[in-house]
């Protein structure tokens, strides 16, 4: 069930999501994005989300009900039909990430002390080839092991394949980091807005703040969250893989996506935020 709205939650709301849309502001700007291009796409956005919450509630999305409950006119909602509908859903977890994660969380993959082992390049078992077919026999392992040279995830050292990355981020990939980063934080605003707006059961979407400290601890933090990650990244894992497998007939079919994120910056003060 949904929160009922008021005036309070949409004065908070929209107080809220200006300091929300300050790093999305600024990523736009430095890509060369302006305000007109952006406010322009926004339309289609709101479209998309007025016709998902019109069709929850069990009524039809026409061009008059869309309009009321997105604010965006009627003339622009005809002009966006066909493409209000398009997907602004995170995508799914690409198939390099599939492979890259059973890779370094098998214990048929991994050295004893738990790194991931090169494997060789081809082999029916405990390969870089069985494992890419264990992920899908849709595509070829020689194309996504090209995929994981291209974004410098290994090394090839004649027959044999090195992981040396320690966590899949795609350096190499403008785009790939980019619909990382939409899917990622797409997911933590989604949780903190279910939240705040339903009454259903909570997401887990917690953090832990901290101030008044020098440059040298917040990148010695910094390390301690990458240590922290990596023990739950492992965990959830390897946690998750037996369940996928195990729910793979199912037909109620759900996603999921647990991260972390850390950030520091100098402190502001009022007068350097006001000026």
């Amino acid at each position: 069930m949904t929160v009922a709205p008021s005036d309070r939650h949409a004065d908070v709301a929209l107080r809220a999501s200006m300091a929300v849309m300050a790093p999305v502001a600024r990523w736009l700007i430095r890509n060369g994005v302006q305000y007109g291009a952006f406010a322009t796409a926004l339309k289609s956005v709101f479209l998309q989300v007025a016709r998902e919450e019109i069709e929850r509630s069990g009524r039809r999305a026409t061009d008059s009900a869309l309009s009321v409950l997105s604010g965006v006119h009627r003339k622009d909602v005809r002009a966006l039909t066909g493409d209000v509908r398009r997907e602004l859903r995170p995508k799914s977890v690409s198939l390099v990430s599939q492979v890259f994660t059973r890779w370094v969380t098998d214990p048929r993959y991994r050295n004893d002390d738990g790194s991931p082992r090169p494997l060789p390049r081809l082999g029916e078992q405990g390969s870089f080839e069985a494992l890419a077919r264990e992920v899908s026999s849709d595509v070829h392992p020689r194309t996504l092991l090209d995929e994981f040279v291209r974004l410098h995830l290994v090394n090839i050292n004649g027959d044999v394949v090195e992981l040396v990355a320690a966590a899949f981020v795609p350096s190499a990939d403008y785009e790939e980091l980019a619909t990382l980063l939409a899917a990622n934080t797409g997911d933590h605003l989604s949780a903190a807005v279910h939240n705040l707006t339903t009454n259903q059961p909570r997401f887990l979407e917690q953090s832990v703040f901290g101030a008044g400290l020098s440059a040298q601890s917040v990148r010695e933090l910094g390390q301690v969250a990458r240590d922290i990650w990596a023990q739950a990244f492992q965990r959830m894992a390897s946690e998750y893989q037996p369940r996928s497998e195990a729910d793979q007939e199912e037909t109620d079919s759900h996603r999921m996506r647990f991260g972390v994120y850390y950030y520091s910056e100098p402190a502001r003060n009022d007068s350097t935020q006001q000026g």
